[in-house]
């Protein structure tokens, strides 16, 4: 299923249309990248060190996974559609005030606020989950960011070119007119799919201790958390391997930065065609066997002296196309466990996952040295990455544990 068959485009009585959640995907994926290659230009515009605006990614990550315990149970209660378009107008502030900010203090702190575009990520899984069950909501996730992937597929190129042209800020006003575009198709298109609870704060929020007393949900969201870990720590250290190990240009590294969003989309593709076929638990399994074999293939030519940027970007194609086999079906496992609660799993499960992301990347930038090269951040993401099998291989006995007592 590609689209609910409820759903017209530009129409607030319905569904909001499989465009307008790829797009609402795709924005907050863009926020996450574009500006990578412009770091270094950033150090010295600032007058800091690298891993002072490095903080810039871990501390978007840190208050997005802090934003979606508070959007999903905030969306089960007042509904889909009002979170959503407060959440992309703080998005449009703080996009604004980042261009503008007179320190690297007030950049961070603005990069923090950008955070509010999580919003768009979160609802559009609960939306699908609203719309759709099961293993078809794995189908049609799979399908929404595989569109999405699109997006951090280029926005770095784009983001290295409009760096070495215009300046650093022009990535940010990129941002700013894609965000107010989204602002406009979500007002006129997003009709709302979860009708408000009429309960209180409190009574949304006793959602979570449920969740937290699955295994099933714990696995889900784990195997998503450690394989997604691995892209972020990527995230946290790829800038200064291009920049200092590999010595590449800021539209280099941008044309660079793509290649895991190239295998992500042929990872969401692969699992939009066989998610219902194989089911979520054998797909989850493989996209971890996937991303942990190529991490470990490129930390091996690191070890031995026969790395390149070329085998060490290749290699990472991997970990994305690992991720888009398991990610969509880690998500919608993870929604499917309590269905009433999916906004609330959709906020908890996020914040588990980016909130594991923002320290890996964090971490993985502050280890990296000239003399270290990119082993240090190869580690981190195999370790991440081999967790993220055990996870799998722990839903998968789960699951096995409940068909026999059933």
């Amino acid at each position: 299923m590609l689209q609910n068959s409820n759903s017209r485009f530009l129409d607030r009585t319905t569904p909001p249309h499989l465009l307008t959640l790829v797009l609402m995907a795709g924005v907050a994926a863009m926020t996450m990248n574009v500006f990578l290659p412009a770091l270094p230009e950033m150090t010295e515009h600032f007058g800091t060190e690298y891993r002072v605006m490095q903080l810039s990614v871990a501390i978007f990550l840190a208050v997005n996974a802090g934003l979606q315990l508070v959007i999903g149970p905030l969306s089960d209660k007042y509904g889909r559609r009002p979170v959503l378009i407060v959440g992309i107008l703080i998005f449009l502030a703080a996009t604004v005030g980042a261009i503008y900010a007179p320190s690297a203090e007030m950049f961070l702190l603005m990069r923090a606020a950008q955070a509010g575009v999580v919003t768009a990520m979160v609802l559009s899984r609960a939306i699908v989950r609203d719309i759709v069950p099961g293993e078809e909501a794995a189908q049609m996730i799979a399908y929404v960011t595989m569109g999405m992937s699109l997006v951090p597929m280029v926005a770095p190129t784009v983001g290295g070119v409009l760096t070495s042209h215009f300046g650093w800020q022009s990535s940010f006003w990129l941002l700013f007119f894609v965000g107010v575009g989204l602002l406009l198709i979500v007002y006129f298109d997003a009709g709302e799919t979860a009708p408000r609870t009429g309960g209180s704060m409190k009574d949304t929020l006793k959602g979570f201790p449920d969740l937290l007393r699955s295994q099933r949900f714990l696995g889900y969201a784990i195997s998503a958390a450690t394989a997604s870990g691995a892209y972020f720590a990527f995230l946290g250290g790829a800038p200064f391997l291009g920049s200092n190990v590999f010595g590449l240009t800021e539209s280099q590294l941008g044309f660079y930065m793509a290649a895991p969003a190239v295998g992500y989309f042929f990872g969401n593709f692969i699992a939009g065609r066989l998610s219902t076929r194989l089911g979520m638990n054998a797909m989850i399994f493989i996209g971890a066997a996937i991303c942990c074999a190529g991490v470990l293939a490129s930390l091996i030519l690191f070890l031995i002296d026969r790395a390149s940027p070329e085998t060490f970007f290749f290699f990472i194609t991997l970990l994305g196309l690992g991720n888009g086999l398991q990610l969509p079906n880690s998500i919608a496992g993870s929604l499917s466990v309590r269905p009433h609660l999916a906004g609330t799993a959709a906020g908890l499960g996020g914040a588990m996952y980016i909130g594991g992301g923002a320290f890996l990347s964090a971490f993985s930038g502050s280890v990296l040295t000239e003399e270290g090269g990119a082993t240090p951040l190869l580690v981190i993401m195999f370790c991440a990455s081999f967790a993220s099998i055990l996870a799998a291989i722990w839903v998968v006995k789960r699951e096995r544990a409940l068909a026999m007592q059933g």
